[in-house]
Order: C-alpha cells, then structure tokens, then sequence
C-alpha cells in the first residue's frame, strides 16, 4: 500500500443484511498479519492447495510494510465486532500485449460463514479505489474452473473471462 496510515481507502458495507451495513475493507495493518495467514491456509485448503509454508505471516509483513518499497498490497473485510472475515491481495503487474500496466487481484476469500453479506461487492470497489489511485485503468485475476460461486460473482459484476492455464515452474535459489 502506498499509505500504511489512517488515510488508507475505505470501503464500507451497505449489504443485503443489517451486520454488513457496518462493516467495510481497509488496507491491512501490521497487527492483522496473523488472521490474514489464517485466511490464506483457508483459502488454499478451499482450492485444494498445499497450505502456506509456515511463517507467512512474517513474510506478508516483509512485503506490506519493508523495508523495501511495498510490493503487495492487502485489503480485509473487517466485521463491526472487529473480527477479520477475509482479505484481498494485489500488485500491479505488466502486459506486453496490451503495453500497460494493470492491477493483479492475487487472492480474493472470504470465511465461508460471512459469505452472502455483500463483501464480496465492498472488495471489488476498494480494488477499484486502489487501481485508480495506481493510475491503473484494469483488474484482472484468475479463478479455478470449478469455483462455479466464484465464477457467477464475477459475471455479476461484468467481468470477462479468458481461456489460460496457469503455470507454476520452481525455481533453485542461487549457490
């Protein structure tokens, strides 16, 4: 994020039900990192991943906060009890086709009991106040086949699809 402060973009709820209507996004702060990996070991074992090597936590807040310039950037839902019910992540990427930058939606969860809520929509906003604070004019992100939920979210929303796989190819650390 490029404000770590108070003056981060809000989103804030005024969803289907009286509990979203307090709740909002905000970007991360140092003291969610732990219920952000939380979230992220659930987000992986949802889509059938391996969960997050141990420690991610730390390594989030070395990306979110430096010492270097942040490369990620994460937003959380955060509920009026002040629980975390799920998180976004970013950064802007490159297209080569395109000749432009455009902002990559890494992961979007949310803990499948505060589903339904309107957070979805309250994320999808805040990556827009994000990607327009970038300059960016594009959010793009991917999603697996099968995550049908998912799928009818994004169509709502008018987003568009296109047929890629995703490739993972490991890299050795240098000697």
């Amino acid at each position: 994020m490029t404000d770590h402060g108070g003056s981060a973009p809000e989103a804030t709820g005024h969803g289907p039900t009286p509990r979203s209507t307090a709740a909002r996004v905000r970007h991360a702060r140092p003291e969610d990192l732990d219920r952000v990996a939380e979230l992220a070991a659930e987000h992986a074992a949802y889509e059938k991943a391996a969960p997050p090597a141990p420690g991610l936590a730390e390594r989030l807040s070395r990306l979110l906060f430096g010492p270097e310039p942040p490369r990620l950037r994460c937003l959380v839902a955060e509920l009026p009890d002040g629980r975390l019910a799920g998180y976004a992540t970013c950064a802007p990427e490159l297209s080569t086709w395109d000749g432009a930058e455009y902002l990559h939606m890494d992961c979007l969860y949310l803990a499948p009991t505060e589903r339904g809520l309107g957070l979805g929509p309250l994320f999808m906003t805040a990556l827009r106040t994000e990607a327009r604070a970038l300059g960016l004019t594009e959010i793009q992100w991917q999603t697996p086949a099968w995550n049908e939920g998912a799928i009818r979210f994004y169509d709502r929303l008018g987003a568009t699809a296109k047929p890629k796989l995703r490739y993972t190819l490991p890299v050795e650390p240098a000697r």
